[in-house]
């Protein structure tokens, strides 16, 4: 009975992964991100950092796509792809503009104001960042 009543705490706890939609300030240079839905998926764009402020027109200048190094970073849409699961959002990408790269990506709710973010190459070789909402 201890067991049950345990499990059902827990599910009762469990975040929905809706309230990733939002806008959220990431662990690095004050990035600020608007999470949307996008059809079944969830999308995220860049809307502000340190660095947009200084120059808001910053480029793309370490894409390892050479024809889109002359795109604009501020509004550019990042985080794409994922699908809806128990409590989080798989499958999807992040492109990180600081090398260029885009990796597979996971969203996870942790309650309604923090969101935990992780990008990975391939498993174990992951990072996780932990964005706290914007009110």
């Amino acid at each position: 009975m201890v067991g049950f009543t345990l499990l059902a705490g827990l599910a009762a706890a469990a975040v929905s992964p809706d309230v990733a939609t939002g806008r959220w300030r990431t662990e690095t240079r004050n990035g600020i991100v608007q999470v949307e839905r996008c059809g079944p998926s969830i999308c995220g764009t860049l809307i502000g950092s340190d660095g947009l402020k200084a120059n808001p027109n910053l480029l793309d200048k370490n894409n390892k796509d050479a024809s889109l190094r002359g795109r604009k970073l501020m509004g550019l849409q990042f985080m794409s792809g994922f699908t809806r699961g128990a409590g989080q959002w798989t499958g999807g990408t992040i492109y990180n503009g600081d090398d260029g790269g885009t990796y597979k990506a996971t969203v996870m709710p942790v309650d309604t104001d923090h969101l935990k973010v992780r990008g990975c190459i391939m498993w174990p070789l992951c990072k996780t960042q932990t964005w706290t909402r914007i009110r």
